[in-house]
């Protein structure tokens, strides 16, 4: 088959330079189009009946030759219609050229007209037709397609051509991200750009991509949340309601479920707290998945999710305990580190703590929650950037949508203590000297900011990790051109 196609692209490049020696640039900068394709069909009866017709263009499909007719297909992104080239009617050197230089494959500029087949089929007659791009590789055939999955996604462009499904997700992705923006638009919030290249990687727990600004002569981070502090310096800065989609960046392991580079919105909205956040989260949630896919029910694995019924809450400290036996807020990590052991949950060792530990365990335990619904009261430990809860101030104003066994989304009540802050951030730094790569680093710069003020503030972030869920799909079939190791 590798032999066959070489064969072929050799034929193609031998036709390429008999069109250039006919005088003809194989790859034009101009082209004329009156009309889309579906444009064409959906007015089928009506389109510009003239003598000269009207001219259409994309990409021919197939090619089949009948006598003195030939008979194509086109394509573009609206849609497919057949042409017919009659050598009766069409300018005999056209014709000839067309048959013995066009492959399927190429694009091309048509001049024509309706008229339907006596088949019953609509067409475009072709009256003149022009080359606009010569294609140098033949495209697989539509019913076999690309069949090995790694294939698919490093030659994601075919796979989008052959696989109407590949392209719908595309554009439900679209649909998603932009059903969201207009969400929080109509709700006031002021959509702002926070920098991606980071002295210090803060916001999240995660290891941060590492590299070295030139100009500056000092080595940055990129990003791996959306503006956290950031936005957060809006807040203090007089911004009521601010929100960001971007991409984030995170030097993590790959699953079906995380992506290290991927996209992810945040809002901040001063004046609010968890309890707000999550109230608006669930509308936010339930619009987009409306907008995007036209329902609120979802298949994700073994699950039946129904956005619209009831959403549970699920305290933390309680249903580990239940799971497993253990007291998150009064265990050690010995204790958390041979219960995961007992319960054979695969674990990092390196750089291994108490926080490590209960993190794993709550993984363990999340698997065997459907939801739709949310998670509260996490331990002060697990979340350095929220704020303590006035009814126990052993846990924090966090919580976190659960769907299908997994977290879609997390906010808090926004800890604006700067001491507070400055505590935590201590205790973080502790951790990432003691040897986890994880643990937040100390940005001091951002307690400064705090320590002028900042109002009370409810933050949250999605990532498209709940795109992918809706879509009963990995993350990876859900982005149009996912990292992949270079062909060796």
């Amino acid at each position: 088959m590798a032999g066959g196609r070489t064969s072929e692209r050799q034929d193609r490049i031998k036709k390429l330079e008999q069109i250039k020696n006919a005088g003809i640039n194989p790859y034009p900068a101009k082209a004329r189009r009156d009309f889309s394709i579906k444009e064409v069909l959906d007015d089928f009866e009506n389109i510009k009946k003239t003598d000269k017709g009207f001219y259409i263009a994309g990409r021919l499909r197939s090619i089949r030759e009948h006598g003195n007719l030939i008979f194509a297909d086109l394509q573009d992104a609206s849609g497919k219609i057949q042409l017919v080239l009659n050598k009766q009617k069409l300018n005999e050197k056209q014709f000839k050229l067309f048959m013995d230089l066009i492959d399927s494959g190429d694009f091309i500029e048509i001049q024509g007209k309706t008229f339907t087949t006596q088949k019953g089929q609509p067409s475009i007659e072709a009256l003149e037709w022009k080359l606009l791009t010569k294609s140098l590789r033949p495209i697989p055939a539509e019913h076999f397609g690309l069949q090995d999955e790694e294939e698919k996604l490093r030659k994601r462009y075919l796979d989008i051509l052959l696989n109407p499904e590949v392209k719908d997700v595309i554009i439900k992705r679209e649909k998603f991200w932009s059903s969201m923006r207009k969400f929080l638009t109509k709700k006031g919030f002021l959509e702002v750009e926070t920098p991606v290249l980071e002295t210090t990687a803060g916001g999240a727990d995660a290891r941060p991509f590492k590299t070295h600004h030139n100009a500056l002569d000092i080595d940055v981070y990129l990003r791996i949340s959306c503006g956290e502090l950031w936005q957060k310096r809006l807040m203090a800065a007089g911004f009521e309601k601010t929100f960001e989609i971007g991409r984030i960046f995170r030097n993590e392991g790959m699953s079906a479920e995380h992506a290290q580079d991927y996209t992810q919105m945040e809002f901040y909205w001063a004046y609010a707290n968890y309890e707000d956040g999550m109230k608006l989260v669930k509308k936010i949630y339930q619009y987009v998945a409306q907008e995007t896919f036209g329902t609120l029910k979802f298949k994700i694995g073994e699950s039946e999710i129904d956005l619209g019924g009831k959403w549970g809450k699920y305290d933390y400290v309680k249903i580990i305990k239940k799971m497993t036996g253990i007291d998150v807020l009064k265990t050690d990590a010995g204790e958390t580190e041979k219960k995961l052991q007992e319960l054979n949950i695969d674990y990092d060792k390196n750089g291994f703590n108490i926080t490590r530990g209960i993190d794993n365990l709550w993984k363990y335990c999340r698997k065997q929650i459907a939801g739709p619904g949310f998670l509260i009261n996490v331990p002060v430990a697990m979340e350095p950037l929220a704020k303590r809860s006035e009814k126990n101030s052993k846990v924090v104003e966090r919580f976190q949508v659960i769907l299908a066994g997994s977290e879609m989304g997390k906010g808090y009540s926004e800890l604006n203590d700067p001491i507070d802050q400055a505590e935590r951030f201590k205790e973080q730094q502790a951790l990432r000297d003691a040897g986890d790569d994880e643990a937040q680093m100390a940005d001091m710069e951002f307690v400064e900011a705090l320590e002028y003020g900042m109002p009370p503030t409810c933050g949250f972030g999605v990532s498209e990790r709940l795109f992918s869920f809706l879509m009963n799909k990995p993350i990876r079939e859900c982005q149009a051109f996912p990292l992949l190791r270079p062909k060796p």
